[in-house]
């Protein structure tokens, strides 16, 4: 199972991580993270041992929930991949449901949350771009190319997929590029070198000061910026070096001060632009990065 389809869910800034199972077509997810989350410990050790007196407990008391429990790999704190025990969503729900308290409850109703919103449909449309031939086919670095990853995380999602936007908008105070002016602007940040990764990171800024889409600017756009790394540089991004609070933090101040972000991006560079698994946890992270708190 070295090509294993590794995705990453967030509650409350924690990991919950899953592995797709072809053979059942199922998504199993990792009770050791689920188990950090419902007791709040940051201790690997001893959620590791809370989990094991849990599990003989249930098993004493002939829980379905030990019954359909399985095992795969996953990267431990020692940076191995280790057999670990996992559940089904089904399972998941009858776990959660033995530990009591609201934060319980409202894990529950963020686990149940259907796949079947705006995001969920983007965010598998995204898992699906790696695997299909268009990735080649998009250009790198250009206004087009950023309009063919839009178009296709979003088609038959948004009706101005694709679509340069021709409104003004702004958020948490900052107006973006005006709607007028977008044309030209678009074309001055094409004509951007990006020979080095501070160059590179300068398009990348002056691409989210345009805002070009109603919607949807910051998914695509750091799918962009890796495309770019990743021709002129032979680099990627490894998101989940970078916390959300830190990534919203260097985007807010990089209009004026790019250098906050260029330190954050550059410190999690990666040679593995090749790597499925790097490119799933990113989109994973991508999209993390939109959710609202």
């Amino acid at each position: 199972m070295n090509n294993q389809k590794i995705s990453i869910r967030f509650f409350n800034d924690r990991e919950v991580r899953a592995i797709w199972d072809d053979s059942t077509s199922t998504w199993w997810f990792s009770i050791l993270d689920i188990v950090a989350v419902l007791t709040d410990q940051d201790d690997y050790t001893k959620t590791r041992n809370y989990w094991k007196y849990l599990k003989a407990k249930l098993k004493k008391e002939n829980s379905e929930v030990v019954s359909i429990t399985t095992q795969f790999k996953l990267l431990a704190p020692d940076g191995k991949k280790r057999l670990s025990d996992m559940l089904d969503y089904k399972g998941i729900i009858a776990l959660g449901k033995e530990f009591p308290g609201k934060k319980a409850n409202r894990f529950i109703e963020w686990f149940t949350y259907s796949d079947e919103s705006i995001d969920g449909k983007s965010k598998s449309k995204a898992y699906a771009l790696y695997e299909s031939s268009f990735i080649d086919q998009i250009e790198v670095g250009t206004a087009k190319g950023l309009q063919q990853i839009h178009a296709y995380l979003f088609g038959g999602l948004y009706d101005f997929a694709g679509q340069i936007r021709q409104k003004n908008i702004s958020k948490g105070g900052f107006q973006f590029a005006v709607s007028r002016f977008l044309g030209e602007t678009l074309k001055h940040i094409e004509g951007m070198s990006e020979n080095t990764f501070d160059e590179i990171v300068e398009k990348y800024v002056e691409m989210n000061i345009a805002h070009p889409f109603m919607e949807g600017n910051g998914r695509s756009a750091r799918i962009w910026l890796d495309l770019i790394l990743k021709k002129r540089l032979k680099k990627c991004v490894d998101w989940s070096l970078i916390s959300k609070r830190d990534y919203m933090n260097a985007m807010v101040v990089s209009p004026t001060n790019s250098q906050v972000l260029t330190t954050t991006v550059k410190n999690a560079l990666t040679d593995k632009i090749n790597d499925r698994e790097m490119y799933m946890k990113g989109i994973d992270y991508s999209y993390y990065y939109e959710e609202n708190e």
